[in-house]
């Protein structure tokens, strides 16, 4: 008959070592909030246009409803495509082993999605129902919609925004390394009753685990072949020995290079002060040629003045010079005929 065994504490922790040496991930992105920044100012807009519609759409009022409705539309447009962004950002984030993590953050980007679709919602049933409401007219209700959505909106986005500074600024190992090693831990009857419970959450865990590592392995292949990529470039193998790097040749060659390259990076800075100094001289001798020109046109001009005026005295002179000279002709004529008729009056006499 067997003999029961008690396992010993020695054997309760022989592997609880392991939970120390868990595997970081090294190459964790983090995420950029432009696209929910420019999602934020397209929301802002949209609160400016449910706002001010009476005042925009000043001379075309009676659009408004219809303008309304398509300012909704395309943001529910847009906010598809941003969720999509979202979206990939939620799975880098699961893949980087922070499942907790993008579990909030999952939940969080379907929000203005979610809220744009009930906006679009409450909108039609507005449009094809037309409530006859005393306070309120059909433009306003609209308004009254489309103001509340985008606000709600930019709440969650907000709160999205947040929730990805900061994942930026965590420091911890991922939270899935803990379904790993969940089984290792010592637990209590309350904490096996709840892993019973959330056995399926558990499977959820253990598949972005996998997910993790397999993103993990990959990274650390392509590091491998990257670092055999430069290994490669400095053996020295010709005589099928052992590869040796002479390390301090090396860092002498590099450093060389580098002051090599600065020497070089040097004389092109002087080259190009020394080619913007040329650059400005030759501007300033322009300038000096432009306004020598402007003096010699303003010049030319002046002359070309007197030459007209003194045109126009000698064409004066020329007139006036023939009109005398056909006066002396008539005058001549005048004195002739006199000359001729007491000529002719004397002989009588």
């Amino acid at each position: 008959m067997a003999l029961e065994r008690n396992p010993s504490a020695e054997e309760n922790n022989m592997f609880l070592d392991i939970l120390q040496e868990a595997p970081l991930s090294v190459h964790r992105q983090s995420l950029n909030v432009f696209a929910s920044v420019v999602y934020c100012f397209v929301l802002a807009g949209c609160v400016v246009v449910a706002a001010g519609a009476p005042w925009i759409f000043l001379f075309i009022s009676k659009l408004i409803p219809t303008l309304l409705c398509s300012c909704n539309v395309i943001l529910l447009l847009i906010t598809g495509i941003f969720q999509q962004y979202w979206a990939y950002q939620v799975k880098k984030v699961r893949l980087q082993g922070y499942y907790i993590f993008s579990q909030k953050l999952k939940h969080i980007a379907h929000l203005p999605f979610a809220v744009a679709s009930y906006g679009t919602g409450v909108m039609l049933l507005v449009i094809v129902w037309q409530p006859h409401i005393r306070i309120l007219s059909l433009s306003t209700a609209l308004r009254i919609v489309l103001f509340v959505e985008a606000i709600c909106a930019g709440c969650f986005m907000s709160l999205y925004i947040g929730c990805v500074h900061q994942y930026n600024s965590l420091n911890g190992q991922p939270d899935v390394l803990k379904s790993l090693y969940s089984a290792l831990q010592p637990s209590s009857s309350l904490e096996d009753l709840s892993r019973y419970h959330d056995g399926g959450r558990l499977s959820d865990q253990q598949m972005a685990l996998l997910q993790y590592q397999r993103e993990n392995l990959h990274y650390l292949s392509e590091e491998v072949l990257r670092l055999q990529e430069c290994l490669s470039k400095y053996e020295r193998s010709e005589d099928g020995s052992t590869p040796q790097v002479d390390l301090a040749h090396l860092l002498a060659a590099r450093d060389q290079e580098l002051r090599a390259l600065s020497a070089e990076m040097n004389q092109v800075q002087s080259e190009l002060r020394l080619a913007r100094s040329l650059i400005a001289e030759r501007d300033s001798e322009i300038q000096q040629l432009h306004l020598t020109n402007n003096q010699y046109v303003k010049e030319n001009e002046r002359l070309r003045s007197i030459l007209n005026e003194w045109s126009a005295r000698a064409a004066k002179l020329e007139r006036a010079l023939e009109a005398e000279r056909l006066s002396n002709i008539e005058v001549h004529k005048s004195s002739t005929k006199l000359q001729s008729h007491t000529t002719g009056q004397s002989p009588t006499r």
